[in-house]
């Protein structure tokens, strides 16, 4: 089922996680309306930029999905409010530090992280919309998981 331009629900669900334990990671009707905000009002302008769908590393997980992962215990993946971005390995001269600055410039989030990776460019990138707040956080994960703020 398509809930954007570029992407379904079942890539926005897809876990590997999930697959190699024969476990459904299937949105509710709160999570499934959040996942397409999410991908309205941060994927689908992101990849328009881009004139391409950027991959997604991991998307709305269920409770038990981000408990076997080991996501946060209040993480947005939870509720369908977050996607991980990851341009890595893909051929193309788009960078995961180009898709968080553009993320970063041009649209309206809650939460922004620039997850481990250098100085340079970020392993993947981390964002978050959520319906009731956008918080506009920046964040950069480091070695040993230590948050601290970022200004790009």
């Amino acid at each position: 089922m398509k809930i954007g331009k570029y992407t379904t629900l079942e890539n926005i669900c897809k876990s590997e996680t999930a697959i190699r334990h024969d476990i459904e990671n299937i949105p509710d009707a709160h999570q499934l309306f959040a996942l397409k905000l999410l991908v309205e009002k941060v994927y689908d302008p992101l990849c328009d930029h881009f004139q391409r769908a950027i991959p997604i590393s991991s998307g709305f997980r269920s409770f038990i999905i981000n408990k076997m992962t080991g996501g946060a215990k209040g993480s947005k993946h939870i509720k369908g409010e977050a996607v991980d971005l990851d341009m890595d390995n893909t051929g193309s001269p788009i960078t995961n530090s180009a898709v968080f600055y553009y993320i970063f410039f041009n649209i309206k989030f809650d939460q922004l992280i620039w997850e481990y990776g250098t100085d340079q460019n970020p392993a993947w990138v981390h964002v978050s919309f959520s319906a009731n707040q956008q918080r506009m956080q920046v964040l950069k994960i480091k070695k040993g998981g230590h948050y601290e703020p970022f200004i790009p």
